[in-house]
């Protein structure tokens, strides 16, 4: 059974897809920099806003089951998210063994 995607990730999909044939190396190479480069300036606004829409999705009095399972994620990443926690800054076990180790 396959997903179906919402329009716009579809497209976005498929854009991918479009850059990954360029038959030309040196064509495909540049073609995907540029996407890259993009993405890079943007990616901050994706996250802003899916941080956002979650939070009011929070206030309208869904769970946090409720949204993760919209999300097709766990509960708890629904509430990181929330937090505007993102993955490189969730610490490690080894960094919160270290945290909760008496200092010498």
């Amino acid at each position: 059974m396959t997903e179906r995607l919402p329009e716009e990730v579809s497209r976005f999909v498929d854009a991918v897809e479009a850059l990954v044939s360029i038959e030309d190396d040196a064509e495909c190479a540049e073609a995907i920099s540029r996407a890259l480069q993009y993405w890079g300036e943007n990616s901050p606004k994706l996250r802003e806003t899916r941080q956002d829409r979650v939070v009011r999705l929070r206030e309208q009095g869904k769970t946090w089951q409720e949204i993760g399972d919209l999300m097709g994620v766990h509960f708890t990443r629904a509430q990181q998210i929330a937090k505007g926690i993102r993955g490189a800054n969730r610490p490690t076990k080894k960094d919160v063994a270290e945290a909760q180790s008496p200092t010498e």
